[in-house]
């Protein structure tokens, strides 16, 4: 028994370095390894997210590759989301396949919830990502990586596209780092098509699981990646399309310099008093330079996850700036109070 679990040990390594000997696999795992080098994060722990999707596979048959040549802790884990019936046998299921065959232990994390009836994939979402916070706080954990794609970029894009978001939102998504809390969630595929990493799992795992939630159409999602297949049959090109959406994150970019610029310059926070004074010179920027800036702060304040809805602000604002007399608001957990020149926010329950 002794004897065959040793030799279990050193044929893991050989496996993973084999494959990687493959072009194809060592040129997608050259620019994958390249990025995490750049962010030093070669001697930290990471957290993989394992769906069981091509993509996840992917990035954690890479980010096995990395730990070997690095000595990098890895901590792969599934989510169960149980709303599902069949959920919780695919987790397990997948699971015991990384263990059986290729020697990776994942940590299935679930909670039990009452039944969801609307903005299910928002839900799982949210779901998801608390159960990795928790998980990663747990451990000391500061870095998740996950195995989103040019093409989910894209989906998101059409996705708030359609929902009304401003430039903001349009490129929220296109972001190979971003926070969640204390957490960085890192996503060094946005810039692979969704294709070249089935290709890299068909020569690697060699298997995935398929959620038959991709294909149901009362989800969003679902419907936006079926009209962007006939897109592509009528000739739409993808790769012109995500450099157009680059060019929309630079600009994006451009706005959020202003936004620092103007709540530095123009905003006091007391630390103490747990409330910020703004002064008059706040709000002589553009509309999207204020709106931005007033999230930000009533963020910071209320110590909510999300942003405030921006129609609530937008209005908000316009009550502040048409008002000469003192204003009260509530929005967020926050209270708004104009005095003469300058505005405070300060919790709502302090």
């Amino acid at each position: 028994m002794k004897r065959k679990s040793l030799s279990a040990t050193k044929k893991t390594p050989n496996f993973y370095l084999t494959k990687l000997k493959d072009p194809q696999v060592q040129s997608l795992y050259n620019v994958f390894s390249n990025y995490l080098d750049s962010l030093k994060i070669c001697s930290q722990k990471i957290m993989i997210g394992v769906s069981g999707g091509a993509d996840s596979l992917c990035l954690l048959f890479f980010s096995k590759c990395y730990a070997l040549k690095n000595d990098t802790k890895l901590y792969p884990v599934i989510i169960d989301h149980k709303l599902r019936k069949e959920s919780t046998n695919e987790a397990k299921n997948l699971k015991f396949k990384l263990e059986k065959n290729f020697k990776i232990n994942c940590k299935i994390l679930s909670k039990r919830i009452s039944k969801i009836d609307h903005n299910i994939q928002s839900y799982a979402r949210d779901l998801r990502y608390d159960l990795f916070l928790k998980e990663c706080n747990k451990h000391k954990i500061n870095y998740l990586l996950l195995g989103h794609h040019k093409d989910d970029l894209i989906e998101n894009f059409f996705i708030r596209f359609l929902r009304g978001s401003g430039l903001k939102g349009l490129v929220s998504f296109n972001k190979n780092i971003s926070d969640y809390d204390s957490l960085k969630i890192v996503r060094p595929f946005l810039s692979i098509s969704k294709k070249k990493l089935f290709a890299i799992n068909k020569k690697t795992f060699g298997f995935f699981i398929d959620d038959p939630t991709n294909y149901n159409d009362k989800f969003l999602r679902s419907r936006i990646r079926k009209l962007l297949k006939n897109l592509d049959k009528e000739g739409l090109n993808f790769d012109k399309f995500y450099l157009t959406l680059r060019n929309l994150s630079k600009s994006d970019q451009v706005i959020e310099f202003f936004v620092k610029k103007n709540v530095f310059e123009n905003s006091k926070y007391f630390d103490k008093q747990k409330k910020i004074i703004l002064n008059r010179s706040f709000f002589n920027n553009p509309d999207e330079i204020i709106l931005r800036s007033l999230m930000q702060l009533i963020q910071r304040i209320s110590k909510k996850k999300n942003y405030p809805r921006g129609k609530k602000v937008i209005s908000l604002i316009n009550s502040l700036k048409l008002s000469n007399n003192k204003v009260k608001l509530t929005l967020s957990g926050c209270i708004v109070e104009k005095i003469v020149d300058s505005v405070i926010i300060y919790p709502e329950n302090r």
